[in-house]
């Protein structure tokens, strides 16, 4: 059977750190009210020289460094991002361009903060049709750009940064066969007044900034994560007692905390990096992943579940043999 099979994981967060601290001095805001209502602490501000795509360049670097892969040998690149470099080309192109893997196969997905799920899927597809045979999948946001820094609400709660895995088509038997079981993703455009973005080139003609309905863009989330993980895990074969760990998207610690009860899973096998690097959209998924995995705590032959929502909505779920 062939399978994608992930051999290599990657990160890369902007210089500057930003405490809850030094946030209160900008916005009318305190330490305390974020914690208590996002488990965020921390998260990292672009610089200026420091863009969505140079951010997933030096992820992808590190996850081929991890795999033992040269550039060249990547035949596909996927890239997740709600903030490109331009409105064209896409900025997997450019990622492409860094490395120097010409001449294969790089285009975008936008799926806002369950892009990196969207984009695994659609290199998976690939793989498994023999479409290429080594994959960059990344995830590389920029949202500090398209935030209201006036709204206290949304700009505390979102943070910079890039993460990246390297997916290869490899032939894998038995019940232990590593790589992608199964992913599953869904839509519904009807809830587009909940968490957007009021700009785009064919209706303002200007990037616009985030707007979000925090209460209800939670309740939505906490009820189609628990079912999605439920839908993945009944096309595996698995029950929540088999997950080794749960990487969630890292959007609010309170969502984590509500999605691990439904699930009767325990906490302490959910993987949660939000309270650092807060909600990084696309980046989240595979920032968590590529840290649990560098710290050891993920390790081959785990079985490992992948999430996310976002704005739109979309969400979906991945289940991973390491």
């Amino acid at each position: 059977m062939l399978r994608s099979v992930l051999v290599g994981t990657g990160s890369a967060l902007p210089r500057r750190a930003v405490s809850n601290a030094e946030l209160a001095e900008r916005v009318d805001t305190s330490d305390e009210w974020i914690v208590e209502r996002t488990g965020i602490s921390n998260r990292h501000i672009a610089a200026p020289d420091e863009t969505t795509s140079s951010l997933a360049t030096d992820a992808a670097r590190k996850a081929l460094e991890a795999a033992g892969f040269e550039p060249s040998s990547i035949d596909l690149i996927v890239l997740a991002t709600a903030t490109p470099d331009q409105t064209f080309p896409a900025t997997a192109t450019i990622v492409q361009n860094n490395l120097g893997c010409r001449g294969g196969i790089a285009f975008d997905v936008a799926a806002v903060c369950s892009g990196f799920l969207y984009a695994v899927g659609v290199a998976d597809s690939m793989l498994r049709s023999g479409m290429a045979k080594r994959a960059l999948v990344i995830g590389s946001e920029t949202f500090s750009r398209i935030l209201d820094w006036e709204d206290r609400t949304t700009c505390v709660l979102f943070g910079d940064g890039a993460g990246a895995v390297v997916l290869e088509a490899q032939e894998q038997d038995g019940d232990a066969a590593r790589g992608i079981l199964a992913t599953r993703l869904h839509a519904d455009g009807a809830h587009n007044e909940l968490l957007y973005v009021d700009g785009g080139p064919s209706t303002t003609g200007t990037v616009g900034k985030l707007r979000m309905k925090g209460r209800e863009v939670f309740r939505h989330a906490v009820v189609n994560l628990a079912e999605v993980l439920r839908e993945v895990l009944e096309e595996t074969g698995n029950s929540p007692e088999d997950i080794d760990w749960l990487v969630p998207h890292q959007a609010n610690a309170r969502i984590l905390d509500a999605t691990a009860r439904k699930l009767n899973l325990p906490v302490e096998k959910v993987i949660m990096t939000v309270g650092q690097h807060a909600n990084t959209s696309a980046a989240s998924v595979p920032l968590a992943l590529d840290q649990a995995v560098r710290d050891g705590r993920i390790k081959q032959g785990d079985l490992v579940v992948l999430e996310a929502m976002g704005g739109g909505f979309t969400w979906g779920a991945s289940v991973v043999r390491m």
